[in-house]
């Protein structure tokens, strides 16, 4: 089991002073954060995609070529990479430029994105929704295998034998495919053989284990081999030293950010009994002390067949700066041993 972070770099009211981090601060912040979650051992840290006003990650290969420079050992990657907003010529030249820049640690996520924003700030049909995205990883992956690509679909101009540089370190550079709940997703990364990244973001994660098992059966059914079709998840949780300091930490922000999300798409409001139930022993959020966070990945890990890498989203629009770095730091130092075997 390989642990790591994904960050939404989200704005930032520090809750001990009140003070409103910025955007420059929230982002010498973030390469502190990938700084240590390197220093301590993580095996990754993404950076998601949004193009909102309360999220400052709307050029997330800019964000990765700033950590690349800063970093040594860890795996950077999006988290996803709104594919179907992008040009795929454009973004493979990006992440390969950036395994360049990285020396081989670069993970190229991509995935259609759970808010709407870049549908129409790209001048998009959301009506295309889907038919976007496949269209653009098929196209994705031909570059990826192929140096010069003759190529025609619906939303693109066709390229004839075109050559695309520059080539990454990696052959091939690795794509994953991230999912929510729609079981055609699943059985679309199966079918191509494509690692699995399933955003996790309510509910009780057993519920994945049906639609898991539908991808390595698609993936079989293909003739891809059993250890080509790994498995992650994303999810949000928090470490802290106990669980109950953990839960005090982390809840008001998390309030403040489902609220909102909440209202946004005609939801009830959330409340701290729903909370605990999300951060208790089945429920989506991993959060606690590094054993308790440790025992519901490995139960989880089981329940579900088999997990590769777990990446745990801490976003939270009130948890100061300090309490996130230790958070890192324990993710790394205290967690990440306790589930190496699994």
């Amino acid at each position: 089991m390989r642990i790591g972070v994904d960050s939404f770099v989200s704005e930032v009211t520090d809750p001990k002073t009140d003070h409103v981090v910025g955007p420059a601060e929230r982002m010498a912040h973030l390469l502190e954060e990938i700084e240590l979650a390197d220093r301590v051992g993580l095996h990754s840290f993404g950076i998601g995609e949004h193009h909102r006003r309360e999220y400052y990650d709307s050029a997330p290969p800019v964000i990765l070529a700033a950590a690349a420079a800063r970093t040594q050992q860890i795996r950077l990657g999006s988290a996803v990479k709104v594919l179907s907003a992008d040009d795929p010529v454009r973004v493979f030249q990006q992440f390969a430029t950036l395994d360049l820049i990285s020396g081989g640690r670069i993970d190229l996520v991509v995935g259609r994105g759970s808010f709407t924003e870049a549908f129409p700030l790209f001048g998009l049909n959301l009506g295309d929704y889907d038919a976007l995205f496949e269209e653009k990883l098929e196209l994705l992956l031909q570059l990826r295998d192929q140096e010069t690509v003759t190529w025609s679909g619906q939303f693109r101009p066709p390229l004839v034998d075109q050559g695309v540089f520059p080539r990454p370190v990696q052959d091939p550079l690795p794509i994953w495919v991230g999912v929510g709940g729609t079981p055609q997703s699943f059985v679309r990364a199966g079918l191509l053989g494509l690692p699995l990244m399933v955003a996790i973001i309510g509910g009780e994660p057993r519920q994945f284990a049906p639609l898991i098992d539908l991808y390595r059966r698609a993936g079989a059914h293909a003739g891809h081999p059993p250890e080509q079709l790994q498995v992650g998840l994303h999810v949000f949780g928090y470490v802290g030293e106990s669980t109950q300091a953990a839960a005090d930490t982390i809840y008001p922000g998390w309030h403040k950010m489902f609220t909102a999300v909440s209202r946004e798409r005609g939801f009830a409001p959330p409340s701290r009994p729903q909370f605990d139930a999300t951060a208790g022993p089945d429920g989506a959020f991993f959060m606690g002390d590094p054993q308790t966070v440790a025992d519901k990945i490995r139960r989880i890990a089981e329940q579900v067949g088999g997990v590769d890498r777990l990446s745990l989203q801490m976003t939270n629009p009130l948890l100061a700066h300090d309490d996130l770095l230790r958070g890192i730091e324990l993710l790394g130092t205290a967690v990440a041993p306790l589930v190496a075997d699994v």
